[in-house]
């Protein structure tokens, strides 16, 4: 097999998902403080398992066969019948545009407070930037063309397969050697002291770069409920014969502490919450530290923590960085990024493009080679879980509101998946990941788990966790979806420099062309159209 390039491992090694442990942490143990991955798992848990050779037939890729008129049904809008959602044609379409303004779930006022904080430059002291991180602000990274959009930033995530094919997070040594961070897969390209600049080690053979996401309409996509990302699940399945499924991935609400819901945002749906996402991005992406994610990546070079709170040295930091403020309702940094981000409008389509006869072909065309089965047009919101954040909110401004982001939110394997997986720690924080580990282990003594025949990664025994037959495993669950990414909105394509989730693609005809696996049929299907009709195809795929 040749090298991938991107990844640098085997082809076949990259493809295949591998198999995971099927138990969990017995109570009362505590996790490991190394990677939260596979191997140790197994090693923790007591479960022999299998190594990946001989068993990458379970995730071959497949090949979709679909009858063209079943794509169509997929035009079809999705709504969210259990929880009293309108019809499509009752609903109300949500708000679009890039005028800067408030979609309706904050008023003028409460919206020009997120934004400032939103676009706010953060420094070392007072604020706690890094030690290590990639921005100061949170606009430096979503700014095309309009605050909460993309942008051509990427970041780098990094990691390796063991000698069983399993995935493991990189080991990355700081401060000369001195210090090793862990439980990441995130490499930051910034830092407040050159002796903790992370390098990426050769032995971290599986890379890739991820551009930033878009949060435009966000807010609404929030509000979908996981009725209605299953209920498209499901559609898809049947309508391609069970070649097309994407996965559908329950993760927590830190804040909420309560049911899991299905993710969403990210590249790899890690979250399902914009205020756990915000969280997330402060620490991750700027370093600074929440109620949410309390811990540093690292404390060397970290500025002095101060002993009073509220603190009023600069030269000092608090712990965690960011604190509730009595003098604005006890809300937090994080608070104001995640109803800023549930305030953006949806990105609008080009009113003039979208109206001529080759857009107007090209949608007919986009739906009848099956390119709605994934990309999905419609979608009607059902109730907002947004937590209270303070006066000046209306999140039945986003409820009930007719969408279109050409996404089904899933996660599908299409040949493009980067190998890496959702570092739990990283996203969730230790002693959350270790809390989940527990509740999970005793969940499986009581509810059916997998077989020795059985293949947890498989669409089958996924499609059962999905439907709460199985009980869930984050672990494992996101393990399975490691070459996997979800499906990208296309709604504000036309505002992208570069396409997919590496950015290795700058014309739309490559980024089809790069759809395998599960969106290869779909692809050939795109190649085999007469010049006029892909040219119609991509006049669509322009307006939006």
């Amino acid at each position: 097999m040749t090298n991938n390039p991107n990844t640098g491992v085997r082809e076949d090694e990259n493809v295949a998902n591998p198999r995971t442990p099927v138990s969990l942490l017995p109570p009362g143990r505590e996790l490991p403080q190394q990677n939260v991955d596979a191997r140790t798992e197994s090693h923790y848990f007591g479960v022999t398992q299998e190594p990946l050779a001989g068993k990458a037939h379970l995730m071959k890729p497949t090949i979709l066969v679909l009858v063209i008129t079943a794509a169509v049904v997929l035009t079809i809008a999705v709504h969210s019948r259990g929880q009293g959602s309108p019809q499509p044609s009752q609903a109300q379409e949500a708000v679009t545009g890039f005028d800067d303004q408030s979609n309706g779930f904050s008023d003028p006022g409460r919206r020009t407070a997120d934004q400032k904080f939103f676009e706010e430059v953060e420094h070392t002291a007072p604020d706690g930037l890094g030690p290590i991180y990639n921005a100061q602000s949170c606009r430096e990274c979503h700014q095309t063309p309009v605050s909460g959009a993309a942008s051509q930033v990427s970041e780098f995530r990094a990691g390796h397969l063991d000698p069983h094919g399993f995935f493991q997070n990189p080991e990355v040594p700081i401060n000369r050697g001195t210090e090793v961070i862990r439980d990441r897969t995130l490499i930051n390209d910034r830092a407040i002291c050159p002796e903790i600049q992370e390098h990426v080690p050769e032995t971290e053979t599986i890379r890739t770069s991820r551009m930033t996401t878009s949060a435009l309409g966000d807010g609404y996509v929030e509000a979908i409920s996981d009725e209605t990302l299953l209920k498209i699940r499901k559609e898809q399945c049947r309508a391609s014969h069970r070649k097309i499924c994407g996965q559908a991935v329950k993760v927590p609400v830190p804040e909420a502490e309560g049911p899991d819901r299905i993710g969403r945002f990210g590249w790899k749906d890690q979250h399902a919450s914009l205020l756990a996402f915000a969280a997330d991005a402060y620490l991750n992406e700027m370093g600074i530290t929440s109620t949410l994610q309390k811990a540093e990546v690292t404390m060397t070079c970290n500025p002095a923590v101060a002993t009073t709170v509220p603190n009023s040295d600069p030269t000092k930091v608090t712990e965690p960085n960011s604190q509730p403020d009595p003098n604005d309702n006890n809300l937090e940094d994080v608070d104001h990024f995640a109803s800023f981000m549930r305030s953006l409008k949806a990105p609008a389509r080009d009113e003039i493009a979208a109206v001529t006869p080759d857009a107007k072909r090209g949608a007919e065309l986009f739906t009848k080679i099956g390119c709605a089965i994934c990309h999905v047009d419609t979608i009607v919101t059902g109730k907002s879980p947004a937590s209270p954040g303070g006066p000046g909110l209306h999140p039945e401004a986003v409820e009930n509101r007719t969408i279109h982001p050409f996404s089904d939110f899933l996660l599908h394997d299409v040949g493009t998946g980067d190998g890496i997986s959702v570092a739990l720690i990283e996203h969730f924080g230790r002693q959350r990941v270790e809390k989940r580990f527990r509740e999970e282990s005793e969940a499986g003594e009581t509810k059916g788990g997998a077989t020795n025949q059985e293949d947890e990664c498989s669409e089958s025994y996924q499609t059962a966790v999905a439907e709460g037959e199985k009980h869930p495993k984050l672990l494992r669950d996101t393990l399975c979806a490691r070459n996997k990414i979800r499906t990208a909105p296309l709604w504000g394509l036309r505002l992208r420099s570069r396409l997919m989730h590496d950015g290795n693609s700058v014309q739309l005809d490559d980024a089809i062309r790069r759809h395998r696996h599960e969106g290869e049929e779909v692809s050939e299907r795109f190649f085999k159209l007469k010049p006029a009709d892909q040219k119609a195809v991509l006049a669509f795929l322009e307006s939006l």
